[in-house]
């Protein structure tokens, strides 16, 4: 892989974690746990923690095998980025998106035995699980990849 596709994606995943930790810094030092910060009608800050991995799955395996876990996805997803063709931008950002969230999540849940959770999207009968930003840079992370992938079937479907 080129230098500069290295460079720029290893700025991604620090800027990832940096952002992330600090956000949940502020979140436990300046809520409490449960405490519920209306911000829109539909978006609050919801302090809670996570047991386990998305959703709270897996919370059975408690830290070491979600450590595990987490360190295994990490290395797949770094031989998945290391060995992408360095024009293939939006997968290159995707990954590194995907590990910069796991490593803030990782760094959590070492720290502290959970992750620490505060997105919450409401309505009055309804409310989605709470996340972090961490979850969403791996969420985003992921649509990137599939965006890559769609454009390379689509861009070899036109070229035959």
């Amino acid at each position: 892989m080129k230098r500069h596709a290295v460079w720029s994606s290893l700025l991604v995943v620090i800027l990832a974690v940096l952002i992330d930790q600090g956000i949940k810094y502020l979140v436990e030092s300046r809520m409490f746990y449960g405490q519920q910060i209306d911000l829109l009608p539909f978006l609050a800050l919801f302090r809670t923690h996570n047991e386990g991995i998305a959703f709270s799955m897996l919370a059975w395996l408690h830290d070491g095998g979600l450590i595990a876990i987490t360190l295994a996805v990490i290395a797949f997803v770094l031989y998945l980025w290391w060995t992408n063709a360095p024009e293939r931008v939006f997968a290159r950002y995707g990954f590194a998106l995907v590990i910069g969230g796991a490593i803030g999540n990782l760094i959590d849940r070492v720290m502290h035995g959970y992750v620490v959770d505060y997105v919450l999207f409401h309505l009055p009968t309804w409310s989605f699980a709470v996340f972090n930003l961490a979850d969403a840079f791996i969420t985003i992370g992921a649509g990137l990849i599939i965006l890559e992938e769609f454009l390379g079937w689509r861009r070899e479907r036109i070229s035959h």
